[in-house]
């Protein structure tokens, strides 16, 4: 028993917390499309109890587009990648504030929501630029 608690340790390293190809920011991008929708349908529909159904559920998924986007930011991306991509950390913080009170959590703007999904292609494509290397 104390042979195992003393033996020598191994060094691995991991490029991610779970190597198993579980991130991908097409997470967030699928919840920011379906705030993209809802918006829409709110825009068209007068009914009180829709409407806030609606935004009740437009909220619950910017909440999920800012998690999808903290488990990349956190998660997945490493020093290396924000040498090479100095730009991510602000991507990043600027992806979760459209995703927020200040962004389409708060306010029933389709533009917003356009915005959200450009940032959100911005990392995109970096994310499969690292994959690829």
């Amino acid at each position: 028993m104390f042979r195992k608690l003393f033996a020598p340790t191994i060094e691995v390293q991991a490029h991610c917390d779970l190597p198993c190809g579980v991130y991908d920011p097409a997470q967030a991008r699928i919840e920011a499309e379906s705030i993209k929708g809802i918006i829409s349908k709110a825009a068209d529909n007068d009914d009180p109890d829709f409407r806030t159904r609606a935004i009740i559920i437009k909220e619950q998924r910017a909440e999920l587009v800012k998690h999808h986007l903290w488990v990349l930011w956190t998660d997945y991306f490493k020093a290396p990648h924000f040498e090479k991509y100095p730009q991510l950390h602000t991507l990043f913080n600027e992806a979760t504030k459209l995703a927020g009170a200040s962004g389409v959590k708060g306010a029933l703007d389709a533009d917003v929501a356009d915005q959200l999904l450009a940032k959100i292609d911005e990392i995109a494509e970096i994310f499969w630029e690292t994959k690829k290397g």
